[in-house]
């Protein structure tokens, strides 16, 4: 019972993603139909998300010392990342703290433009 459950559950859901894979996968194969405007082309810096302030550390792990507070309204430079960029090394620019911060709570504003 509980595998034709399973089962049914998992049918329900895959007709549900594929006409919006289907649709997706569509009009990306359509050449000339997005333009990028140089507009869209936005770098901005990184910002806390999820959170309204993370801790500054000085080494790329929970466990080390604690050096600062990174707070949401705050303004900061990213130096590097770790490989996997679960950890990205900073510089507080109102505090000048330098050190690392979660990546979980980093990272850019992502921009998709359509002309």
């Amino acid at each position: 019972m509980r595998i034709t459950r399973v089962a049914a559950a998992t049918a329900v859901c895959a007709a549900l993603v594929l006409p919006a894979v289907t649709a997706t996968a569509a009009n990306a194969a359509v050449p000339g139909s997005v333009a990028v405007s140089a507009s869209c082309r936005k770098a901005d810096p990184y910002e806390v998300h999820g959170t309204s302030a993370v801790i500054i550390r000085s080494k790329a792990s929970s466990k080390s010392t604690a050096v600062g507070v990174l707070y949401r309204s705050h303004k900061f430079t990213v130096h590097k990342k770790t490989k996997t960029g679960s950890w990205v090394y900073i510089t507080d620019k109102k505090s000048g703290v330098t050190g690392w911060v979660s990546g979980t709570y980093v990272y850019r504003t992502v921009y998709m433009c359509l002309d």
